[in-house]
């Protein structure tokens, strides 16, 4: 079964745009070492909770919008292979200096697919 990398990141709102041409060049780059699909979701229905919620997991402030993300790879070999390759790719790192957000932010995972319809 697949494996999906995911990911949760408070953007600020103005950097939309460099955020969706990083998001894009970044995407052929994991796609080029295995990936089978990347996912880049600008938060649009995205309400703050009371005691758990998308914007307190990544402290989202008032000028930021929360980005959900993922990746899908064949399996979790795949996975590691093409992600260890994509981050040794300088292209990976173009347009990340200055990073269009706060990277220590950012909460992520790898999940082991069970059910997938």
């Amino acid at each position: 079964m697949s494996y999906i990398d995911g990911f949760v990141v408070a953007v600020p709102t103005a950097n939309r745009e460099t955020y969706r041409q990083v998001a894009e060049r970044a995407a052929a780059v994991f796609k080029e070492y295995g990936a089978l699909k990347v996912v880049e979701c600008w938060g649009d229905d995205v309400p703050q909770g009371k005691l758990t919620s998308f914007p307190m997991a990544v402290k989202c402030k008032d000028d930021e919008t929360v980005v959900f993300s993922w990746i899908t790879w064949p399996d979790r070999r795949a996975r590691d292979a093409g992600m260890e390759k994509s981050m040794a790719d300088p292209r990976l790192k173009a347009g990340m200096d200055p990073m269009p957000f706060d990277g220590q932010r950012m909460i992520y995972g790898g999940f082991e697919v069970i059910v997938d319809q």
